[in-house]
């Protein structure tokens, strides 16, 4: 269920390296590949007034796996956004509380 929001990168940059992005995070969590959203946030950057170029932001919201795998998980993130050409990225990660996620009307 980790959902991966990504701002300030060009759409066809992720589709080329989703398959390899959910394929290395699904392994580290031992998740389903399925089980996992990324979604391109198209934004527009304004600075003192002015439309600027964006920067690589990732939001991944997901349940607790230990601050461990959330470094490993922010280092492949990173790495390959990297590869992809952007120098630099930030990555948030958001801890969702199974009592106050719900999927059907039902929480986890």
């Amino acid at each position: 269920m980790p959902q991966i929001k990504i701002r300030g990168v060009e759409t066809d940059t992720i589709r080329k390296l989703s398959n390899q992005l959910i394929d290395e995070l699904a392994q580290l969590t031992l998740s389903p590949k399925d089980d996992f959203t990324l979604e391109v946030m198209n934004s527009t950057y304004i600075l003192n007034g002015e439309v600027v170029p964006g920067y690589p932001f990732i939001e991944v919201a997901w349940f607790d796996r230990g601050q461990e795998l959330q470094d490993l998980a922010a280092q492949i993130i990173t790495r390959l956004i990297n590869e992809a050409g952007y120098p630099s990225v930030d990555i948030m990660f958001t801890i969702l509380e199974k009592q106050r996620y719900y999927e059907n009307g039902e929480h986890y």
